[in-house]
């Protein structure tokens, strides 16, 4: 192997690494900030279903129940149903407009849309709430390197982030990102996608 298909294979791992530990977060927060008002399943795709149709008559029923509307937003969150979360997580935060958590599921689904401008709008107003909320600026990152190709501006939020950690595995990941930026710009933005 040459020097390029090293770096390329070393930032494809990197960005799978990246995307493993954004999806395992992900969830892990979601479930610590919500005691869920539904029961929780085993995830099986009848789970979400029948919770999720649960949730759609709570919320129907008692449309300011935000933990009602997170739970829903999470669930098809978790079910790859981006526009449906946008919905219930914009309820969730109609109802609780401060909630970086909530802001930063929202963002992912946006980016997932396509929609990047609302999903940094979101990361950067998550992080205007917590200035400690690392989990906003690793998505801003991740937007602007891989979706924008604007690696000085995924830099600058990378470091924001080591700013608040620096040691854990992520801060790890996320220092080797920042070094194959510097290193090969063009490389990075093409290995996250």
């Amino acid at each position: 192997m040459n020097r390029e298909q090293i770096l390329v294979a070393a930032v494809a791992l990197i960005a799978g690494l990246l995307i493993g530990y954004m999806i395992f977060t992900g969830k892990a927060e979601k479930a610590q900030q919500t005691q869920s008002a539904i029961p929780m399943g085993s995830g099986s795709p009848t789970d979400y279903q029948a919770r999720i149709a649960e949730a759609e008559k709570l919320v129907a029923k008692e449309p300011g129940n935000r933990q009602a509307w997170v739970q829903l937003g999470n669930d098809y969150f978790d079910t790859d149903q981006a526009q449906k979360a946008i919905t219930a997580y914009g309820k969730a935060l109609e109802l609780d407009p401060k909630d970086p958590n909530i802001l930063t599921d929202q963002g992912i689904m946006y980016r997932k849309m396509g929609w990047f401008d609302k999903a940094m709008a979101n990361f950067e107003k998550a992080n205007q709430i917590d200035p400690r909320h690392s989990q906003s600026l690793m998505n801003l990152g991740v937007v602007y390197a891989s979706d924008l190709k604007q690696p000085d501006k995924a830099i600058a939020a990378w470091e924001k982030f080591l700013t608040i950690d620096s040691t854990s595995p992520t801060a790890q990941q996320v220092k080797g990102m920042i070094e194959q930026i510097k290193t090969n710009p063009q490389g990075m933005s093409q290995g996250m996608k």
